[in-house]
C-alpha cells in the first residue's frame, strides 16, 4: 500500500478528509524517514519515489472528474480573524499538483542513484519531501494566509536544499542570496495580502471570507476599481517576480545551481520557480486585465525572457546554460499571463506542462553526465551517445521539445505562443522578441540535448559509462510524455489544461464568444507554421555562431542586478555591525539607559498626543508624617548618590527601603511592610560583608554623564508618577479587592486575605515561583558540588 493509502486509513474517507490528507502526506512522509533510511538505505529512493506515485494517483483520479467549482476542503485556524486552513482542488491547481508529485517521485528515485553513499542522504531525502508537501499545499490553497504559509516554508526548505553541501562557502552563499531574495518579495506579497483581504471586504465580502480567492474572484471587478489596486498589484507582484526569478531578481536562479542535479531538476525546472507564476495565475480573476497588469507583467515577462536567453547561449556549463533558460521561460510565462487573452492563457497553461517535460528531463541528464563523465562543460563532451544510449535518446526527444520540433509536445506549444503574440496588443515588437527568444531556444536545446552526445569522444568522454536505471528512467520518462502528448494532445486538453485555462480566466473571458482549449498538432499551412519553420533554422545558425555571443563583453563591472545584490549586502551588513555596536555595547548602564530613553519616549509622546490628561493633585489628605516618609526617602536617595563611600551608601539605601516598609505599614499591609523588612536587613547586611572588603571608590563618572544620568532619572519619575495618577483616575470596573474580602472566608476558610491570594486564588502562579527557586536551588547545589577533575577545588 502506498504511503498516502496509509495515511488516509486514520481519516474518515470523505473526499474532503482526502485532499487534507494530500497536503500533510509528504510531511508525514519526511518524518518517517529516519526511521526507514537506516534499514533500506539504497532502496529508499526507489521506495519513497513509488509512494509518492500514490499521491500522484490520487490526484490523476481527478483528471476529467473535477465538479464546477472544484473540490474544498478547510479546516479552522484563527476564525476571529478570517483565517483558515482551505484548500481548493480545480483544474489550475491539478496541474501543478500533478507535476509536483510526478517529477517529485522520478527525483526521488534519481537522487538515490546520483548521491548513492552519500552521508547526507537520508537528510535530502527530508528535505525533497518537505518542500513536496510545501508546494502541493501551496497551491492547493485556497485560503491567501494558508497560501502565505506554504510560500514561506518553500523559501526555508529551498534554503535548506540549495545549500545542501554547506560545507562550501559557495553553496551557504547561493542559499542565502535566494532566501533573502525570495524572502523579501514575500514579506511584500504578505502586505499585498493583507490590503486584499481589506478591499474584500470593503467590495461586500464577510471578514470570515475576504482571504478565500474562489470568493475573491467574485469581486474582481471591485477590486480593480479600488484606489489601493495598484499598491496591492505591486506588492503582489513582487512576491511572484522574486520567486519567479523575474528581472532584475533573475540573479539568485543560476547561483542556486551550487545545489546537487536532483535538487535543482525538481526546484528550478518544475516547482519552486513556477510559485509566482502559479500565483499570479491564481489571482489573475482579480486582478488581471487592467492596463496596469498588461504592460507590468508583460514586460517585465518579456525583458526576462529575452536576457535569460541571451545569457545561456554564452555559458558553457551545462547547468548554468539550463538555469538562464529556465530563467528565459518563466519570463515567457509571465508574459503570456500579462497579455491575459484567451489565447495567451492557453499558451501558458500548455507551457508549463511543455516546460516542466523538457527541462526536468535536461537537467537530469546534465547531472548523469556530470555524474558519469565528471565535467558539465559542453565544449569538453563528445560521443556519449557510444556508452548512453538510453540517455541520448531522452535528451535528443526533450531537447527537440525544447525547440518545438514535430511533432514534440514542445512544438503544440510554441505554435500557441506565437498565435497569441500575433494577436495581442503591441504585436510586432513582442513577436519579434519572442521569435528572437525561439530562436535561441533552439541553440539551447542543442548546445545541451545534442552536441554531448554526438561526435567524436573526447579525453574526458572515454572514461564514461552508461548509467544506472535510477537515473536514466527520470528524463526517459518525461522525454516518453513530451513525444506522447505532441502525438496525442488529446490526452490531457480536455481532462486537464482546458479546465486550468477557465480557471485562470475567471470572471475576464466572455462567455459568449469564449472556446474551450483544444489542442493539435496540425492547425494547416498558416503563417504561424512558417514562423515555427523559420524559427528552427534560424536557432540552427545562431547555434553554428555561439561564439560571436560569447565574444560579447562577459560583464559590465559591477553594474548587474548581482553586483547590486552584493553592494545591498554589504550596506546591510555595515549599518548591521554599526547597529550592533550601538546597541549591543556590552555595558549594562548602556542596555538600561536605552530601555528607560524609548520606554520614557514613546510613553510620554502617547500621552502627550493621544490622550486627555487630566492630573488632579489633591493635597488634602496627606498626613504630617507622609510628607517626614517621603523627604526621607528623598535625602536617603540623594545621600546614596552622593556619598564617597560604600558603606555610607548602603545605609543610605536602607533609609530608603525602611521608609518604603513604614508606608505599607500606615497603608495596612503588615505582611508586606514584614517582607519589606526582612529583605531590607538582609540586603543591608549582604552588602556590607561584600563591599567591606573592596577598594576605596572612585569617581569614574564625568559631569556631562551625571547630568545625563538625573536628566532621565527625573524623566522616568515623571512619567511613572503621571502614569500612576491618571491610573488613579481612571476606574473601568469595580475593584477586585470587595472580592477577595467577601470571598476568603467562605471559599478559601482563611481570614489572612494576602495569604489567601497567594495559596488560593493564585495557587498555581505561586507554585510557578516556588517551581522556580526549587530549580535555581538545584542549579546552585549542583555548581557547589561541582569539582575539577582530581578533585582540587
Amino acid at each position: 500500500m502506498s504511503l498516502l493509502g496509509l495515511v488516509q486509513q486514520s481519516f474518515q474517507g470523505t473526499v474532503s478528509m482526502d485532499l487534507l490528507t494530500a497536503v500533510v502526506a509528504a510531511f508525514v512522509a519526511a518524518a518517517i524517514v529516519p526511521i526507514l533510511y537506516p534499514l533500506l538505505r539504497q532502496a529508499t529512493g526507489w521506495f519513497l519515489g513509488l509512494a509518492t506515485l500514490g499521491l500522484f494517483g490520487y490526484f490523476a483520479r481527478f483528471l476529467g472528474s473535477l465538479p464546477p467549482g472544484g473540490i474544498t476542503a478547510s479546516r479552522e485556524w484563527i476564525p476571529s480573524l478570517g483565517f483558515r486552513f482551505s484548500f481548493l482542488l480545480d483544474g489550475l491547481s491539478l496541474l501543478f499538483a500533478l507535476l509536483i508529485t510526478g517529477i517529485g517521485a522520478l527525483i526521488l528515485i534519481y537522487a538515490g542513484g546520483y548521491l548513492g553513499g552519500h552521508k547526507g542522504l537520508g537528510r535530502l531525502y527530508v528535505l525533497l519531501l518537505v518542500f513536496m508537501g510545501s508546494m502541493v499545499g501551496l497551491v492547493l490553497a485556497d485560503n491567501l494566509f494558508t497560501m502565505f504559509v506554504f510560500w514561506e516554508l518553500t523559501s526555508v526548505s529551498s534554503y535548506l536544499l540549495i545549500g545542501f553541501d554547506h560545507e562550501r562557502a559557495e553553496a551557504r552563499a547561493a542559499a542565502l542570496k535566494a532566501l533573502l531574495v525570495t524572502g523579501g518579495g514575500g514579506l511584500a506579497m504578505m502586505a499585498g495580502v493583507l490590503l486584499l483581504g481589506q478591499m474584500g471586504i470593503e467590495a461586500g465580502l464577510a471578514p470570515e471570507v475576504c482571504f478565500e480567492v474562489s470568493q475573491l474572484n467574485t469581486v474582481g471587478p471591485a477590486i480593480k476599481e479600488n484606489a489601493f489596486y495598484l499598491p496591492i498589484l505591486l506588492l503582489i507582484l513582487a512576491g511572484a517576480f522574486t520567486k519567479s526569478a523575474q528581472f532584475p531578481f533573475h540573479f539568485w536562479l543560476p547561483a542556486a545551481m551550487e545545489a546537487p542535479t536532483p535538487i535543482s531538476a525538481y526546484l528550478h525546472s518544475a516547482t519552486m520557480v513556477k510559485a509566482g507564476v502559479y500565483l499570479l495565475a491564481r489571482l489573475s480573476p482579480i486582478l488581471a486585465g487592467t492596463v496596469e497588469w498588461l504592460w507590468i507583467v508583460s514586460s517585465v515577462g518579456a525583458i526576462t525572457m529575452f536576457w535569460g536567453a541571451f545569457i545561456s547561449v554564452r555559458k558553457t556549463d551545462l547547468k548554468q546554460i539550463l538555469a538562464y533558460s529556465t530563467v528565459s521561460a518563466l519570463g515567457l510565462l509571465m508574459l503570456l499571463l500579462g497579455l491575459g487573452s484567451p489565447a495567451a492563457i492557453a499558451a501558458a497553461v500548455t507551457f508549463v506542462l511543455v516546460h516542466a517535460l523538457y527541462k526536468g528531463a535536461l537537467f537530469m541528464v546534465a547531472g548523469i553526465i556530470d555524474h558519469e563523465v565528471g565535467t558539465r562543460n559542453i565544449q569538453r563532451l563528445g560521443g556519449l551517445a557510444r556508452v548512453m544510449p538510453v540517455t541520448a535518446v531522452a535528451a535528443g526527444l526533450a531537447a527537440a521539445s525544447m525547440a518545438a520540433v514535430p511533432p514534440l509536445f514542445g512544438f503544440i506549444g510554441k505554435e500557441l505562443f506565437y498565435e497569441s503574440t500575433l494577436h495581442g496588443p503591441a504585436r510586432v515588437l513582442v513577436t519579434t522578441v519572442a521569435f528572437l527568444t525561439s530562436m535561441l531556444f533552439v541553440a539551447i536545446a542543442i548546445m545541451t540535448g545534442v552536441r554531448p552526445f554526438l561526435g567524436a569522444m573526447t579525453d574526458d568522454t572515454r572514461r564514461a559509462h552508461n548509467a544506472p536505471m535510477s537515473l536514466w528512467l527520470g528524463p526517459a520518462t518525461l522525454a516518453g510524455l513530451s513525444l506522447v502528448l505532441g502525438l496525442a494532445p488529446f490526452l490531457l486538453d480536455q481532462p486537464l489544461l482546458a479546465i486550468a485555462h477557465q480557471n485562470v480566466l475567471g470572471d475576464v473571458i466572455d462567455a459568449e464568444h469564449f472556446e474551450s482549449l483544444h489542442l493539435a498538432l496540425w492547425h494547416g499551412w498558416n503563417f504561424t507554421l512558417a514562423l515555427s519553420g523559420f524559427t528552427l533554422v534560424a536557432g540552427c545558425v545562431v547555434y553554428l555562431q555561439r561564439d560571436i555571443f560569447r565574444a560579447l563583453p562577459p560583464h559590465f563591472g559591477r553594474w548587474t542586478t548581482d553586483g547590486f545584490y552584493d553592494m545591498v549586502l554589504a550596506g546591510m551588513n555595515s549599518v548591521a555591525k554599526v547597529q550592533t555596536s550601538v546597541l549591543q555595547s556590552g555595558y549594562l548602564r548602556y542596555y538600561l539607559l536605552m530601555i528607560y530613553l524609548t520606554a520614557t519616549g514613546l510613553v510620554g509622546y502617547t500621552a502627550a498626543t493621544r490622550t486627555n490628561l487630566t492630573l488632579k493633585w489633591d493635597w488634602s489628605d496627606i498626613r504630617f508624617y507622609e510628607w517626614g516618609l517621603c523627604v526621607l526617602i528623598m535625602l536617603g536617595s540623594l545621600f546614596s548618590a552622593y556619598s564617597r563611600s560604600r558603606l555610607t551608601s548602603i545605609a543610605g539605601l536602607g533609609v530608603v527601603g525602611y521608609c518604603v516598609a513604614l508606608l505599607f505599614v500606615f497603608y495596612g499591609a503588615p505582611d508586606l511592610a514584614m517582607t519589606q523588612i526582612l529583605i531590607e536587613t538582609l540586603s543591608v547586611i549582604l552588602f556590607v560583608f561584600v563591599f567591606y572588603h573592596l577598594p576605596p571608590s572612585k569617581k569614574l563618572s564625568g559631569p556631562f554623564t551625571r547630568l545625563r544620568d538625573i536628566v532621565v532619572a527625573i524623566a522616568i519619575g515623571g512619567i511613572a508618577t503621571i502614569l500612576v495618577l491618571q491610573a488613579e483616575q481612571v476606574k473601568y470596573f469595580t475593584p477586585i479587592s470587595q472580592f477577595f474580602v467577601e470571598n476568603s472566608v467562605p471559599k478559601a476558610h482563611g481570614r489572612n486575605i494576602v495569604n489567601v491570594i497567594l495559596v488560593d486564588f493564585r495557587g498555581l502562579d505561586t507554585m510557578g515561583e516556588i517551581t522556580v527557586l526549587a530549580v535555581a536551588a538545584v542549579g546552585v547545589y549542583a555548581l557547589l558540588k561541582l569539582r575539577p577533575q582530581g578533585g582540587k577545588a
